[in-house]
């Protein structure tokens, strides 16, 4: 397949490139200059219009949209929040204009989201819960929305609101480890609420089940199945890299050293991926402890 993936210089749409490239795919990357898996080709783009790239879209079986600032940007500044929304939203609108445009549509469109779209409180969480009234909530619903018109196109949409993704020496990872390493690992603030996380072989795996399956449409959930508090989480980073467990950071102090990004580290939901799992799925990592031993073992 023909197979264009906007976002697929970051750690996520390199990982799948390689994946579908090892299966035989030809794999486009919309890319403002970085560098690309070998093998994929590159396509530049302004990640705001259809122009230099747009007709390619006749071409394609699949579209993804991975694009996207990382949240671990601090501080949350006005600009910073500001380039939250940008980076998600006009990419995807450039690209429901390329399809509109297209004389042939693709079959299949896939749309990253956040699991923060349920908000931060509330009852375990799946694909029929209502989104949250927070920032990163809305943040959610407006990139989500940006692509819903391929629907209208006849375009099949699939969209996956993502939990953290675990990777070795990649993505948020390393940046949660980083407090264990330094030996003053514990819960942050009561320990209590969620950690959502995937393996990023998981990832990979599930938005591959879902591009093969014909029948999957609407939201799936791509998080672990088996809910992890923060104190669970830290206290299985903590015996895998064999570091002492003791050392609670408190509420406030976050707050004050992270100002609104806190909500990071100090609230969660929990979520399961129920859809995903009656779609037939089945996780290669359900505990957060052997996900973390596989990645730093």
């Amino acid at each position: 397949m023909n197979i264009m993936i906007a976002g697929g210089s970051g750690f996520l749409g390199k990982s799948l490139t390689r994946s579908l490239l090892a299966d035989g795919h030809k794999v486009f990357v919309l890319t403002r200059g970085a560098a690309v898996p070998a093998g994929a080709q590159a396509v530049s783009w302004d990640a705001k219009t259809t122009r230099g790239w747009g007709h390619l879209v006749n071409e394609m079986d699949v579209m993804i949209h991975l694009a996207g600032k990382t949240l671990a940007s601090w501080p949350w500044t006005a600009a910073t929040k500001q380039a939250f929304h940008d980076s998600r939203v006009l990419p995807g609108l450039a690209l429901a204009q390329a399809i509109r445009e297209a004389s042939h549509r693709p079959g299949l469109f896939i749309q990253q989201s956040g699991i923060n779209h349920y908000g931060l409180r509330g009852d375990i969480a799946d694909e029929s819960t209502p989104p949250g009234d927070d920032f990163l909530a809305r943040l959610t619903v407006k990139w989500e929305d940006a692509t819903k018109a391929v629907e209208e196109l006849g375009v099949r949409r699939i969209v996956i609101r993502t939990a953290v993704v675990l990777g070795k020496g990649e993505g948020m990872l390393g940046l949660m480890a980083l407090p264990v390493r330094l030996f003053v690992g514990g819960p942050m603030g009561d320990g209590k609420f969620a950690v959502p996380w995937i393996h990023v072989n998981d990832w990979v795996g599930a938005v591959r089940h879902l591009m093969s399956n014909q029948d999957a449409c609407g939201v799936y959930n791509l998080i672990a199945p088996t809910p992890t508090s923060n104190t669970e989480f830290n206290r299985a980073l903590a015996s895998v890299l064999h570091r002492p467990y003791w050392f609670p950071t408190p509420t406030f102090l976050l707050r004050i050293l992270l100002g609104e990004m806190s909500v990071l580290v100090v609230e969660g939901r929990f979520s399961k991926p129920k859809r995903l799992i009656e779609s037939g799925y089945r996780f290669q990592f359900e505990g957060a402890r052997e996900a973390l031993s596989d990645l730093f073992g």
